[in-house]
């Protein structure tokens, strides 16, 4: 039985699009360092961020909206306050309705990622509930930031 290659750190240059986030005093948990609960905090601001600046999420009143099915993440290196974080994108997959998001979190100084990560929307009309193919504005973004 083949035992999957652990997940290594990855370099900055295999993100094509960053966002800032400043940590806080409260992300830190009593061993001195971001809890881990906060990583998958910042992968959604990250994203949903990401989208609402480019015009195609509005988490207000916008027909469609993406929900997380699915998400992952692995540890390299600690991550504290005060520091300022650089959380790498990238789109893994792009499918009729559903995108895989790939972040990596890297500490201001970091050259490799502290954390990376994934989560899977799927992209559904906001009262019923059911999936919906990816509106066209949305798909042309996302294409921008497909991994290689």
């Amino acid at each position: 039985m083949n035992t999957p290659a652990r997940p290594q750190p990855q370099p900055r240059s295999a993100y094509p699009v960053f966002r800032t986030i400043g940590t806080r005093w409260m992300d830190n948990d009593v061993y001195g360092h971001v809890n881990n609960v906060v990583y998958y905090s910042w992968f959604d601001t990250a994203v949903n961020g990401y989208l609402i600046e480019q015009g195609v999420l509005d988490i207000h009143c916008g027909a469609v909206i993406g929900l997380v099915i699915e998400t992952q993440c692995n540890y390299f290196d600690s991550l504290a306050f005060p520091d300022t974080v650089h959380a790498g994108l990238r789109v893994a997959h792009l499918g009729r309705s559903s995108v895989r998001y790939e972040v990596g979190l890297f500490g201001s100084a970091g050259d490799t990622t502290a954390a990376a990560g994934h989560f899977v929307h799927v992209y559904v009309d906001r009262d019923t509930r059911r999936p919906v193919p990816l509106p066209d504005d949305l798909k042309a973004v996302l294409a921008g930031l497909q991994c290689p």
